[in-house]
């Protein structure tokens, strides 16, 4: 196993909450990193249908027999038993004593927010970032390579290549979470849905032209894209909003956590493939807000992210806010750095600046080349340089 991002933090929480929760997307290494950071602690999977109807059937049981704490795996299906652990942390409280890990859903969050609300930290672990694949052997060193590849860890740790691990995965995990939480009745509308999501990764998403194209309603639209938001699949980027007089878009753009399996939903099956795609620059947009994502979540931030696009085009994505200051990035998937690449910041910088005097920007070019440098209308970093940024302050 690799040391992950969120371990520090994992490990500070645990020593000043009762119970600490891990969510994110399936096989994002929840269950392998709770386990290296807490190897004392029984653990036990609630994914076993004989372990889940004995959480279910007998709960007070199931937890006396862990009354010292334990490792509760994949606590999501079995979502009631959160309220017996309230009353065994109330009763004795103590940091660190259950450790709950779970691929986030709805009826999961409901039950934390009700049952566990000021007794657990609740922590997201996402797909991998770049510095954790460069822990493995064999990283990637080209960028072409990086988006093809992906970031799932299993991709990485047992040497898989994306056609041996995007299929199933999107198989047993995706379409299976999402039967049980919505009753779709036709799978291959919800492939050809997922499909066309994955096609308009880094866009202005419209979810009446998206369902009109499936085949779908409005409501149907938007309540499976919901779903896959909830599973870390995909996620919404809003618009950044301020009091200004420029007329600003007001759509969300889509995005993915992983570009792998953006890859494999588009049907690119090569490095080549990908290099000449028509979408190659949007999934190298999606994989910088991506990256810049996973950077502040793994370190306990909130995204805390937008984008900025007006009426005319000029557009910048993201834009972290970290209140009086706000980091712009923009991404470009060529080599060379030419000087229209900071068009965008510079007309960002300008309604900022009309609309809040106060608030100061700082304008980063995410390239595809592999040179960093300083210019005056912002800091240009490539690609491979994305994770040595620190996206959780101002420079």
């Amino acid at each position: 196993m690799i040391a992950r991002v969120l371990e520090p933090r994992l490990r500070r929480l645990a020593g000043k909450f009762p119970v600490v929760t891990v969510t994110g997307p399936r096989q994002s290494g929840k269950t392998t990193l709770c386990r290296a950071v807490f190897p004392d602690k029984p653990y036990v999977s609630l994914e076993a249908p004989d372990i889940q109807d004995f959480a279910r059937r007998d709960p007070r049981q199931f937890l006396a027999e862990r009354r010292d704490g334990a490792i509760l795996d994949e606590v999501h299906r079995v979502p009631e038993i959160l309220s017996y652990v309230q009353e065994l942390v109330d009763r004795t409280p103590g940091p660190g004593r259950f450790v709950l890990t779970g691929s986030a859903n709805f009826a999961l969050l409901q039950s934390i927010g009700q049952s566990l609300a000021g007794r657990t930290a609740l922590l997201e672990l996402l797909p991998l970032s770049l510095d954790e694949v460069r822990r493995f052997p064999d990283p990637p060193t080209d960028l072409l390579d990086a988006l093809f590849r992906g970031s799932a860890p299993a991709t990485f740790d047992r040497r898989l290549t994306p056609d041996d691990w995007y299929p199933s995965y999107v198989a047993t995990y995706v379409e299976r979470d999402v039967r049980s939480i919505l009753n779709v009745g036709d799978l291959v509308a919800f492939q050809t849905f997922l499909r066309l999501c994955a096609g308009r990764c880094g866009q202005l998403v419209n979810l009446s032209a998206l369902g009109a194209d499936a085949g779908l309603t409005h409501v149907t639209a938007k309540a499976w894209l919901s779903v896959l938001e909830a599973g870390y699949v995909a996620w919404r980027l809003a618009p950044f909003h301020a009091n200004v007089t420029t007329r600003l878009v007001k759509t969300p753009k889509l995005h993915f956590f992983d570009t792998g399996m953006v890859c494999y939903l588009l049907g690119i099956r090569s490095i080549d493939h990908l290099r000449e795609h028509p979408l190659r620059g949007a999934i190298f947009e999606t994989w910088v807000a991506s990256e810049v994502a996973k950077a502040r979540v793994h370190r306990g931030e909130p995204p805390g992210m937008t984008f900025f696009r007006d009426r005319k085009g000029n557009e910048v994505d993201p834009i972290v806010d970290l209140g009086r200051d706000l980091l712009a990035v923009e991404t470009k998937s060529g080599h060379t750095v030419a000087s229209d690449f900071f068009a965008g910041l510079c007309t960002f910088e300008t309604v900022v600046a009309a609309a809040r005097p106060r608030r100061r920007t700082h304008g980063f070019v995410v390239c595809g080349g592999n040179d960093s440098q300083r210019r005056s209308a912002g800091r240009v970093v490539s690609w491979s340089g994305i994770g040595a940024e620190n996206w959780c302050s101002a420079p």
